[in-house]
């Protein structure tokens, strides 16, 4: 008996665009170049199209080589309906052992996701109702590649242009000198007033002695989290840091599947849970991630990726959770992946800084495929 359900195709398109250097910012992890992703693209055998996007984990050319390889013939000839079985028939082949760790979670996130634009697809509803939620209004904070290192005056005007669209929460780039990264949180603070939250994200660039520097100053300034302050793997770091000031810790878009995060749970130094639905390991996992999260009494605040597929996806996930907190939303000055891939915008921001999913089905976007055929990999660092 045919199975219409069966997989019978799975590409990866790996796809980049420039950043010229007027729209490049600086961060912790370098000077932003050019943009890339990995979109996963998955056919069924009655002509079902799912597209999912996976992070490119700084070598896209190498996470779609193994997609288009090893990852295909895990998933080639497999019920695109049983989500489940998939991910642990891939977990279990390729990422439990003698595997490629974490390029294998990044293509798996985006093979999954795919196979939930599929599945929505089949049962003709919107990705947040298909996963127990309902449509509601998410809180967003203005991050993406953004509100970087630059003079205070220039990040305290680019914080009141985001503050003016509607945000009422800030991420800012820090992870420079102690001083420099206090100078900016404080210009931007006298900027906005008390009412807007601000975040900051060191993109694993302190030491101790930096934390131990800005603690004191950030916690005045009513900073909500310092994300990243260390490596996912220096736990030795965030243990010691917790007691050098109040201010919380914010992690997890560089950690890869529940038991990933069953560690950082276990170790409770991070506060704010991060979990990037293309790298952490698709909606499956992410949804699991929520759920250990909330058993511990805590939101999961998503990384976003590049594109609108991980835009509105974590929407509708956030949607699903029972302990949803904020959407990072991508206020990157250059962002075709977000504004152009698909028929529509990524997400539209309301006056009051919240975001709703599409009411469409799956995550409520059509691809544009002249768009991707326009965008081919482009070799090379993503930061330098």
């Amino acid at each position: 008996m045919k199975n219409p359900m069966r997989i019978v195709k799975l590409e990866a398109v790996p796809i980049s665009f420039p950043v010229p250097e007027n729209k490049s910012v600086r961060l912790g992890i370098g000077r932003s170049v050019k943009r890339d992703s990995v979109l996963v693209r998955i056919e069924t055998e009655d002509g079902h199209v799912g597209w999912g996007e996976a992070h490119h984990g700084r070598a896209p050319g190498a996470i779609a080589k193994l997609i288009d390889t090893t990852m295909r013939e895990l998933v080639l000839n497999q019920d695109a309906s049983d989500i489940n079985g998939i991910w642990a028939r891939v977990y279990k082949m390729q990422i439990s052992t003698h595997g490629m760790g974490a390029a294998a979670v990044l293509a798996l996130s985006g093979i999954d996701i795919a196979l939930w634009d599929i599945r929505s697809q089949v049962d003709g509803q919107p990705l947040f109702r298909l996963l127990g939620g309902s449509s509601k209004k998410i809180k967003a904070y203005a991050g993406g590649i953004a509100l970087g290192w630059q003079e205070p005056d220039s990040l305290a005007r680019e914080a009141l242009e985001h503050v003016a669209t509607g945000y009422r929460a800030l991420k800012l780039r820090v992870g420079d000198t102690a001083e420099k990264d206090i100078a900016r949180v404080l210009a931007v603070r006298n900027a906005v007033g008390s009412e807007i939250d601000l975040l900051v994200d060191a993109n694993t660039n302190y030491t101790l002695l930096d934390v131990r520097k800005v603690m004191p100053a950030f916690d005045e300034a009513g900073v909500n989290w310092i994300e990243e302050p260390f490596p996912p793997q220096d736990r030795k770091a965030y243990r010691m840091a917790r007691r050098l000031g109040r201010v919380p810790f914010a992690a997890g878009e560089n950690h890869f599947t529940r038991y990933e995060f069953a560690t950082l749970l276990e170790d409770g130094d991070v506060q704010f849970m991060q979990p990037d639905l293309s790298k952490a390991g698709g909606v499956t996992e992410s949804m699991r991630i929520a759920a250990m999260a909330s058993a511990n009494k805590l939101t999961v605040n998503p990384h976003t990726s590049a594109t609108a597929i991980n835009m509105a996806t974590t929407i509708h996930y956030l949607c699903a959770v029972d302990n949803p907190g904020y959407f990072e939303g991508d206020v990157t000055s250059l962002n075709p992946f977000r504004d152009e891939m698909m028929d529509k915008v990524a997400y539209v921001l309301d006056a009051d800084g919240f975001v709703r999913p599409y009411d469409g089905i799956g995550i409520g976007l059509k691809i544009n495929l002249d768009f991707i055929k326009d965008h081919p990999l482009i070799d090379g660092p993503c930061y330098v």
